[in-house]
């Protein structure tokens, strides 16, 4: 996380409310040789104190659970993106950076018992065909108990237990309302990921 606490403002909620949004990040433990690191789609619950989501049963992530049960995790969420010329601000002596939007959960990760991923993938799926409508939503029970049976047993359902929740709004908000103003409008022609609403939450953000 970016050390500058002007970056660290959004509360509690609004980083639960930002990962819940994504629902895919990159999800890390320690392994026997060092890091391992994960992409995945993830639900939060309810509470916004657990993460549900599952793996391929071949993931080094996998086997290192295996061994150490309720092992140290994070997941990395992040959001838009984009580089920021000094030219934009319309200010002297500035430099190049780069704006973003980060959140880390991090926790205890265990696995789960083979019983819960038929819900966990229902409810993983509701969650982003929801978001599709008015396409009718695609349910689980379309895929037949066979075939379902067999790619249910190539993976694993895991659970981060959240311990603790920091986030990062990079917005330019250390410079002045105009400079970043200034930049959020050459932004969105620039080099990054969403950089749309990249430039929207530069405008939007509080200072």
């Amino acid at each position: 996380m970016h050390p500058n606490l002007a970056f660290r403002k959004p509360s509690h909620a609004q980083n639960l409310d930002f990962a819940q949004e994504r629902g895919f990040g990159i999800l890390s433990i320690n392994g026997e040789n060092g890091p391992i690191a994960s992409h995945i789609p993830f639900v939060l619950s309810a509470d916004k104190t657990i993460i549900d989501a599952h793996l391929v049963r071949s993931n080094p992530i996998v086997s290192t659970l295996g061994k150490a049960a309720h092992s140290p995790a994070v997941l990395m969420v992040s959001g838009p993106d984009g580089y920021i010329s000094p030219d934009w601000y319309e200010i002297e002596d500035q430099v190049p950076t780069w704006n973003y939007v980060a959140v880390h959960l991090r926790g205890r990760l265990e696995l789960r018992a083979k019983d819960t991923l038929k819900d966990h993938l229902t409810e993983l799926s509701h969650q982003f065909e929801q978001r599709l409508q008015p396409k009718p939503e695609w349910l689980l029970d379309k895929v037949n108990d066979a075939a379902l049976e067999r790619l249910m047993h190539m993976i694993v359902p895991v659970r981060l237990q959240i311990e603790t929740v920091e986030g990062t709004w990079k917005l330019s908000q250390n410079k002045d309302d105009q400079a970043r103003l200034r930049a959020s409008g050459a932004v969105e022609g620039g080099t990054g990921q969403e950089l749309l609403a990249l430039a929207g939450l530069m405008r939007d953000i509080a200072d």
